[in-house]
Formats: structure tokens, C-alpha cells, sequence
């Protein structure tokens, strides 16, 4: 049975929801009709799923979120990854590990492995910088003699792999003649080197990492489609960054902690005003490596044990605002929903409506919050 807690300062809505939860399915519901309230039940009693309202009077859902984080609660996408990070680890099947660059596909390949077995190999190979004569060679090996250069006998990424686990990063970069040997290494679990004759038995599980849409690659012929049924039996998807804005600030910290050591440099904090501007960042171009780079750059940029604003690239500063993050957080939705107002001419159910919300109550009841009114 699935526990359901609804948060909610309109007892009678809350309660209807908690209704029709109950009679669509195997629900046990909780109803409370304030942040402190749902902070107090959640210390007491285990809840699976939390229907939070946003706009609650003394304390918000943003900061009832905000209570739940830093009491080590962990909602959304990561955790999600990390559960089934612990279902594949001990499965030797192919997994296929999809994300934007930057994500952190091998961090999650090197996780997958460390759970199933530290003690066994971990190669990594980048698929995509390998050069295309030399592919093939270095995942399945090479004889003495096989070719130009060979002066002696080369054991590929697989047999240095075997009783461990093999990553293959960007595997959508790699040749099609490599993809057609790489899935008969898949098929029979044998690899025979270049310039030899002889079936070398592996047992090697194989974890491939992609940016790359596989499935339009397929449709049009640049990825062979039975290499790729053969590599997604499992599929793990890395959320970008910017789908996980509450993760930043615990990254930039750690990310700050391992330069400043790397550097020699004596231990640093950010300001809240710097952490705010880390999280209004899209980081669409390079996702984890990008917001690393950026703390690299604050600390090169900044002096004195805090790092704070004027740290900031100008483009950032000029985005930056004074004040607490309740206060930012105030300001901006006063601004939205004054603007939308002043749009619809204050009448009050279509700026609801243009919006997005619910209802004409809605909108009055965040006006009632942020001190609105016509005069």
C-alpha cells in the first residue's frame, strides 16, 4: 500500500483528494493543513508520495521542501538513479547509460561497478576518440606482427576487462565495422585479436554511455539496431543539471572542497548570493564539468576565506539581487503576478488562467501572501 501525505490549508480540498486517492486505488492518506504540521508527521511515520501546496500562509511548499532537504530528505530524478544503480549492480546484463554531456555517465558506470564487486577490473574506454584503424585493436586485442607497429601482443579493453566490467563511453561514435565485431563479442562472449585465429573466452559485463539518440541513429543506418537491443537491456537515464537545481549548492560545495585542496588552497565557502546565482544558471552546455569549471573560476577570481559576489562574471552579477533568497523569491513572484495582472487588466480569473493556475482563489490567495491589491 502506497502512503500518501497531502499538505494543503483548504481543509475541505485536501480532504477530497484524499478521497478520491483512496477509492482509485490501494491508498493510505494523511491530511494536514500546514508546513509544520506535514514536517512534524513525516518525523513521526513514513511517507511514500507528498502532494504539497505551494502557497500555504507562514510556511510555503518551497520551504517545506526546503526543511525536508535539510533534514537529508531526498525526493525527484537522482534518487530514483540511485535505486536502480542498486537493482542492476549485481545483474551482469548490458546496461546503456543515457545523458547530456557532463551528466556524470561514468561516475554512474564506476558506481554500477563498485557495487557489483570493487575488487574486479574496471576498463574504460572513450569510443569516440579512438581512431578508427586503431578501434578494433583496442578492444579485442592484437597479435604480434598483426600490423605495422605491432612488435608485440596487445590483450584488448575486454580481455583486461574479464571478470569485471568494460564501459564504453560514447559508444554512438563508434565505426560500423567495430559495431559488428562488438556484437558478436556481445553474442558468443568470445574476442579473437587481430592477426590471430584463436577464441579467447571473456566474462566481461559491458556498460555503454551515449549523449547520442540511439533510436534516430538506428532509423537512419548510423547504428546498427541489433548492436543496440543488445546493449539496452537495462537503461539508466542521468537527469541534466538543470532538471536538479536543489543539487547544486551540495555540488558546488564538494566541487569547492576537492579544487581548493587540488590547488593547495586553504578551505573556502560560498556566500548565499553566489550559490543563488549558481542555481539561476541553465548549465545546458556541459552540465556537471560546466558548474565545476565555473567553481574553478570563483576561486581563482575571488580572495579571503568567503566567496562572494563580486566574484561573479558580470553577466551573472548584473542577474544577482541583494537580499536573502525569501526576499529574491518574494520580489520576483510579486513581479510576475503583477505584470500578469497589469496584462489581463486586473481581471482576476483570466490572469488566473494566464498564469496557469487552478483558479481565480488561487490567485487570491497569493495576493493575499505578497500584499497585492489594485490600490
Amino acid at each position: 500500500m502506497t502512503t500518501v501525505l497531502i499538505v494543503d490549508d483548504v481543509r475541505p480540498l485536501a480532504e477530497q483528494v484524499a478521497y478520491d486517492l483512496r477509492r482509485l486505488g490501494d491508498f493510505q492518506t494523511h491530511v494536514v493543513e500546514s508546513g509544520p504540521a506535514a514536517l512534524d508527521l513525516l518525523g513521526a511515520e513514513p511517507v511514500d508520495c507528498i502532494l504539497l501546496d505551494l502557497e500555504m500562509p507562514r510556511m510555503d511548499g518551497f520551504e517545506v521542501l526546503r526543511a525536508l532537504r535539510e533534514a537529508g530528505a531526498e525526493i525527484p530524478a537522482m534518487k530514483a538513479l540511485r535505486e536502480q544503480i542498486n537493482r542492476l549492480a549485481s545483474i551482469p546484463s548490458s546496461v546503456l547509460i543515457l545523458g547530456e554531456s557532463g551528466t556524470g555517465k561514468e561516475v554512474v558506470a564506476r558506481e554500477l561497478h563498485r557495487q557489483s564487486g570493487p575488487e574486479r577490473p574496471f576498463v574504460a574506454v572513450n569510443a569516440g576518440a579512438l581512431p578508427s584503424n586503431l578501434v578494433e585493436s583496442e578492444l579485442f586485442g592484437h597479435e604480434r606482427g598483426a600490423f605495422t607497429g605491432a612488435d608485440r601482443v596487445h590483450r584488448g579493453a575486454f580481455e583486461r576487462a574479464d571478470g569485471g566490467t568494460l564501459f564504453l563511453d560514447e559508444i554512438g561514435e563508434l565505426p560500423a565495422s567495430a559495431q559488428a565485431s562488438l556484437l558478436r563479442v556481445l553474442e558468443t562472449r568470445q574476442v579473437v585479436r587481430v592477426g590471430g585465429e584463436k577464441a579467447i573466452s571473456v566474462n566481461t559485463r559491458v556498460v555503454a554511455a551515449t549523449h547520442r539518440d540511439l533510436e534516430q541513429d538506428t532509423s537512419q543506418g548510423r547504428f546498427r539496431t541489433d548492436l543496440l537491443y543488445r546493449l539496452n537491456t537495462h537503461i539508466l537515464r542521468v537527469p541534466p543539471l538543470r532538471e536538479r537545481p536543489s543539487d547544486i549548492p551540495e555540488l558546488a560545495r564538494t566541487l569547492l572542497g576537492r579544487i581548493c585542496r587540488d590547488f593547495g588552497l586553504p578551505s573556502r565557502t560560498l556566500s548565499d548570493g553566489v550559490l543563488q546565482a549558481l542555481i539561476a544558471q541553465d548549465w545546458r552546455r556541459n552540465n556537471v564539468r560546466e558548474l565545476r569549471n565555473a567553481v574553478e573560476r570563483l576561486v581563482i577570481a575571488s580572495e579571503g576565506s568567503e566567496i562572494g559576489v563580486d566574484a561573479l562574471p558580470p553577466d551573472w552579477r548584473l542577474r544577482s539581487v541583494d537580499g536573502s533568497f525569501a526576499d529574491q523569491k518574494r520580489e520576483a513572484e510579486r513581479a510576475i503576478i503583477l505584470r500578469a495582472l497589469e496584462r489581463n487588466e486586473w481581471r482576476i480569473s483570466e490572469t488566473a488562467a494566464d498564469l496557469g493556475l487552478a483558479d481565480h482563489a488561487s490567485l487570491l490567495k497569493i495576493m493575499r501572501r505578497l500584499e497585492i491589491g489594485r490600490d
